[in-house]
């Protein structure tokens, strides 16, 4: 149906536009209704134009757009408002449709995905169908893509605006599709977001499982010597998080874990977890000998690489299960341990699946550190050039060196920390890993963690003189900043270089004062060229996002193009992903520290409790849907279906006692993608809320806009 404005002489009496401009803008159009006469479905529209605090009233005439709109066919009532999503732009919606009878509510704003699910309560709380409601991107799509030209913006804005009202006609009310809901919550990771999360749910009534993929809990955190801004030790600190995980009965964990099947949807997910043996059991009776033992000797991934371990191992005294375990991947077999230890050992086991039952899912999968190439500021080219996290294994007590910083057995005279190694890379000037994607992004944490370490190492060893070289120094939080201000006090002596002129380490002759130069170009000299003796080197690496890629395809979770898993929204929903029933937690989706990544954890906690607090779950009701007097049976939409169990054919009967095979659609499994319909050549699908008369009345409405003339584009001679 092509939509039409109304003649002059047919348009019914209506008040005169309010002229004034109060906090609630303007109303073009009201149209009051008869009350002798019942309107049909779709005849009694409500459009709301937003100046988004002039993100689109600077670019877009909005009094034209709600003028124009509210002469359409059907529409009662259009209006401008400054900010629709605040509680006055939402309570006149409610007001309005409560007073003027409306059916269907349009609001023209910024992008659905941020406020989509705040109008909806909105029209929700005056009685109406939240599926009657329709928005319409005016800023991404108008304002923001044309600036400078008004005009034309104006125009497409109407043009967008009218489209949704075209659709708005054929919109029909809609029920979330109800799934049973699992009252279990799987959590992937043991570091402290995944500790956090699993206990934070448990808290809610769910029953909760935790895997890990490794023999141990606790994850990195438990590598630090200490942390911010407490300077508490990390390990007893981490521990206490690991005891109560350990103590909560409605908590399983499972250690060695993976997951490795995912099929299903929110609120009734079915996962497969592998689980490979640990090797060892509580009957052991003397683990240390087990461990002499063993002729397998590995660099000792927990001391930085710093020392060696056993490939029967545990890698700290305070390591959670209280058990070693047997690093299968360096592990030869060769059953040296089980002679001398007996019982209590089987380096035989097999890997063994369990499928269950989750109704949501949180990924803590966490991090890894940045790994210099070989010859990067002189990284494997000398013992003397450590990461940021090697340094921290030997300021703790519980390191390789109990605590002593020596280089060659004497403590150091010069120590140069080097920040934003693997970070904020620049094509051009940073060399890339084969394979690998420059890490363009800003670790974040990385500079407080450097200042630190500096202030740490000036406090033990006065003596040492400490240099720091950087960038930008980015101390974000609360109070971190005062970590830059003691290192000032304590002597540290700051170097600053631009991203061109990266710091540059060199190795010395054998009979030089100093083992390291390290070549400089200081800003904060304007320019001066320094050399700076040293002893250790000591690298600030970044952040980078683990490969789980595995879970990525399972989950069909999106990518940030930082590698790092991606939320829907950095604000209004931080810990959610575009897949329903999967919640983020920690640096799974980017670069935090321990306070923000339990944070995150509890903010994942909550959302997927609260998803399961019922006994069932609701999802969109944006599915396909299948007119079985127009299917065939030819089954082209099976083929093209790329979710398992979405589509599949059935026996129905078309006449009495004929039976034929057509298409069926389980609407918790569908996602509403849409191949379905465009694969479908008798038209026999359609998406609930997407259907094929819609689109043609959107394009009506569209072709029945006046030409919008072309953008004037200047073409350099």
């Amino acid at each position: 149906m092509v939509s039409q404005e109304w003649p002059a002489a047919e348009q019914p009496d209506c008040p005169e536009p309010a002229g004034e401009q109060g906090p609630l803008g303007g109303a073009s159009r009201i149209d009051g209704g008869s009350t002798d006469m019942v309107a049909k479905p779709g005849e009694r529209l409500g459009v709301y134009v937003c100046h988004c605090g002039g993100n689109i009233s600077d670019v877009v005439d909005v009094d034209k757009v709600a003028d124009t709109l509210g002469h359409e066919q059907g529409v009662a009532i259009a209006r401008h408002v400054p900010f629709m999503c605040s509680d006055e732009g939402q309570q006149k919606i409610t007001e309005d449709i409560k007073e003027l009878g409306l059916d269907r509510v349009i609001v023209a704003a910024c992008t659905p995905s941020l406020h989509e699910t705040t109008f909806r309560k909105a029209v929700i709380r005056a009685g109406m169908n939240p599926y009657l409601f329709l928005p319409a991107n005016i800023r991404e799509q108008v304002s923001w893509a044309h600036p400078h030209d008004a005009a034309a913006a104006t125009d497409k804005a109407i043009a967008v605006v009218r489209a949704a009202v075209g659709k708005s006609r054929l919109l029909e009310p809609l029920d979330p599709v109800r799934v049973d809901a699992v009252h279990r919550v799987l959590v992937i990771g043991a570091g402290v977001a995944g500790l956090r999360a699993a206990l934070d749910a448990a808290a809610m009534g769910q029953a909760v499982t935790l895997i890990e993929k490794s023999p141990f809990l606790g994850g990195r955190s438990m590598m630090l010597g200490s942390v911010y801004p407490t300077d508490e030790p990390a390990v007893p600190l981490v521990r206490r998080l690991v005891d109560a995980v350990m103590a909560d009965e409605h908590i399983e964990v499972r250690t060695n874990t993976r997951l490795t099947a995912l099929t299903g949807f929110l609120g009734d997910f079915s996962v497969t977890l592998t689980t490979e043996p640990r090797g060892v059991d509580s009957s052991l009776a003397d683990a240390d000998v087990a461990m002499a033992a063993c002729p397998t000797v590995v660099p000792d991934e927990f001391q930085g690489g710093l020392s060696t371990r056993k490939a029967f191992y545990k890698p700290h005294p305070q390591a959670v299960p209280d058990l070693p375990a047997i690093d299968w991947a360096s592990c030869t077999r060769c059953g040296e341990c089980v002679l001398a230890a007996g019982a209590g050992i089987e380096i035989d086991g097999v890997p063994q699946d369990e499928v269950i039952e989750v109704g949501a899912i949180i990924v803590a999968t966490g991090y890894d550190h940045y790994e210099p190439a070989e010859g990067e500021y002189g990284y494997q080219q000398s013992d003397r050039v450590l990461t940021l996290p090697q340094l921290e294994r030997l300021l703790d007590p519980d390191g390789p060196t109990a605590g002593e910083v020596l280089v060659d057995g004497k403590v150091p005279r010069s120590v140069a920390f080097i920040h934003c190694v693997g970070s904020r890379q620049i094509a051009g000037v940073d060399e890339p890993k084969p394979g690998v994607a420059l890490n363009e992004f800003c670790s974040r944490v990385c500079c407080t963690a450097t200042l630190q370490a500096t202030n740490e190492l000036r406090r033990r060893l006065p003596h040492t003189a400490v240099y720091d070289l950087y960038r930008d120094i980015r101390t974000y939080q609360k109070e971190q900043e005062q970590y830059y201000v003691d290192a000032s006090k304590l002597g540290v002596r700051f170097l600053r270089f631009d991203h061109e002129t990266r710091p540059q380490v060199s190795l010395t002759d054998a009979g030089d004062d100093f083992p390291l130069i390290v070549r400089v170009t200081d800003t904060l000299t304007f320019g001066a060229e320094l050399e700076v003796p040293a002893d250790l080197v000591v690298l600030g690496v970044g952040m980078e996002p683990r490969d789980i890629s595995d879970i990525v395809d399972m989950t069909k979770n999106p990518v940030g193009g930082d590698g790092f898993l991606l939320e829907v929204h950095p604000k209004l929903r931080p810990v959610e992903t575009a897949i329903p029933g999967v919640y983020l937690a920690g640096a799974s989706q980017g670069p935090k520290d321990i306070t923000e990544s339990t944070s995150s954890a509890s903010a994942a906690a909550v959302k997927a409790a609260t998803v399961l607090a019922r006994d069932y779950v609701e999802m969109e009701p944006f599915v396909a849907r299948v007119d079985l007097s127009r299917c065939t049976g030819a089954a082209t939409c099976v083929e093209v279906c790329q979710y398992d169990g979405a589509i599949s054919m059935t026996e129905v009967e078309v006449e009495e006692g004929v039976f034929a095979s057509r298409a069926y659609v389980n609407p918790v499994a569908c996602v509403g993608c849409g191949a379905c319909v465009a694969a479908c050549a008798s038209e026999a699908i359609d998406v609930m809320g997407w259907e094929m008369d819609q689109y043609r009345a959107m394009i009506d409405a569209l072709t029945s806009t006046p030409p919008i003339e072309p953008l004037a584009v200047e073409v350099p001679a």
